[in-house]
């Protein structure tokens, strides 16, 4: 065989191993899972309602804080990487995670068959008890007192739709039902007497109050309503990770730091079971 083509030959034969290891290199990458991007970048990107206290809200000095938020910071410390808050409103939570702008969403989503179709979820990591927050002129005294009433919530939420079902059957021709886009719209419409009452979690409605921005709420006794347990979540595919959270959830409780940030963010109230009475999670 002549120089030349032996020169040709090796030169095709280094294009095709170069193309094999970039290959390689492309699927390697494809291949890593979310767990490892987190620790080779040194960062975990956490989802957080921050209009939802005292689960996530902003301090005086525009700080993000509340239950969540130290929850994050406390998966990041786990993890040896540095915690990013990424705010993520109500209605984009579950968008948020499936289109990769977060790792993980610690945002008081509540475990649900629906949401369980697009998302993964954690064992229950908080637990929340829901309220009827009014305003003090508003003449409701408890729950039924909202039957012919204008009404509302956040638009996707568990809240909102354990409402608007109880709306429905109520099939009250006086009343009125308006879904908002964030939590914070739905506190504005409430003290200006858009409607006459929504269904919050107790510890929400607790810091609303003590916040002393809204002196006209008033909490008028417990919906009628399960504990609404909230799950973290990750995208269907990212098993490691859920497995990871998993574990980090059941730590948290055994080392009592779910206690710990329970009274710190909620009071000093007991700390909810973080599963439904008979079932095992």
């Amino acid at each position: 065989m002549k120089l030349k083509s032996l020169q040709v030959r090796a030169a095709a034969i280094a294009v095709t191993i170069a193309a094999g290891a970039m290959s390689s290199g492309a699927a390697l990458a494809q291949s890593s899972s979310t767990l490892d991007k987190i620790l080779a970048t040194k960062t975990l990107r956490c989802g957080v309602q921050l209009d939802f206290p005292p689960a996530g809200f902003r301090t005086a000095q525009n700080e993000p804080e509340g239950y969540d938020v130290a929850y994050c910071k406390d998966m990041a410390k786990s993890l040896g990487v540095t915690a990013q808050i990424v705010e993520t409103p109500s209605a984009e939570r579950i968008p948020a995670l499936v289109s990769n702008r977060i790792d993980v969403l610690v945002a008081s989503t509540s475990v649900t068959p629906q949401r369980a179709m697009t998302v993964a979820f954690s064992q229950p990591y908080v637990s929340f008890i829901n309220v009827v927050l009014t305003t003090k002129d508003s003449g409701v005294q408890k729950f039924d007192d909202l039957k012919g009433r204008s009404v509302g919530g956040v638009t996707g939420t568990t809240t909102e739709q354990e409402l608007r079902a109880r709306f429905d059957q109520w099939k009250n021709p006086k009343g009125k039902f308006t879904g908002y886009g964030s939590e914070s719209e739905t506190y504005l419409a409430l003290t200006q007497r858009k409607i006459d009452g929504v269904i919050v979690s107790a510890g929400t409605a607790g810091a609303l109050i003590k916040s002393g921005q809204f002196p006209s709420l008033v909490v008028k006794g417990p919906a009628p309503s399960p504990a609404d347990l909230a799950g973290i979540a990750v995208r269907k595919s990212d098993t490691d990770l859920m497995r990871w959270v998993n574990v980090f959830v059941w730590n948290q409780v055994r080392t009592g730091r779910y206690k710990e940030l329970y009274a710190t963010y909620f009071g000093d109230g007991k700390a909810p079971a973080l599963n439904v009475e008979g079932v095992d999670y």
